[in-house]
């Protein structure tokens, strides 16, 4: 079994601003060559998460509100007490949601429902460029 690890950016807005990065999750484990194995999407930084989720407006909308109602941005924390950056609710909805997902892969592709995508979500309070790690793991078909 070999791992290729990629790198990928994208620029995100903040308060839980969600991007659907699946073709290019896709797109590299079809670069890999990769039949068999499992994919690792990993975001850097302690202000955003990973998840997979039907992508569509209206959740979309359904998912910022609800996180809105778990930490609201106007919430009072001691995080942002004490360093005055006022994010204490974007690193409380990162940690319960977290950082990582692995997906398997069969016949190089991820095995994801028919409406689920892999996202990023940044739930900072000003926009970022966010660094996401891919990490593949796999086989090709005629390797032992």
């Amino acid at each position: 079994m070999d791992i290729i690890t990629n790198d990928l950016y994208l620029n995100t807005k903040g308060f839980s601003d969600i991007h659907d990065i699946t073709e290019r999750v896709n797109h590299l484990i079809g670069e890999s060559g990769f039949d068999e194995g499992f994919c690792h999407i990993f975001v850097v930084g302690s202000t955003a998460s990973v998840s997979t989720m039907e992508f569509e407006p209206a959740l979309v909308k359904d998912i910022k509100e609800k996180l809105e109602n778990f930490a609201s941005k106007n919430m009072r924390s001691h995080h942002s007490e004490t360093w005055g950056d006022d994010n204490g609710f974007s690193h409380i909805r990162a940690t319960f949601m977290g950082p990582g997902i692995t997906v398997p892969i069969r016949n190089g592709n991820c095995i994801l429902g028919t409406w689920q995508q892999i996202v990023i979500l940044d739930h900072d309070n000003r926009p970022r460029k966010r660094h996401v790690i891919v990490q593949i793991a796999g086989k090709k078909k005629n390797e032992d």
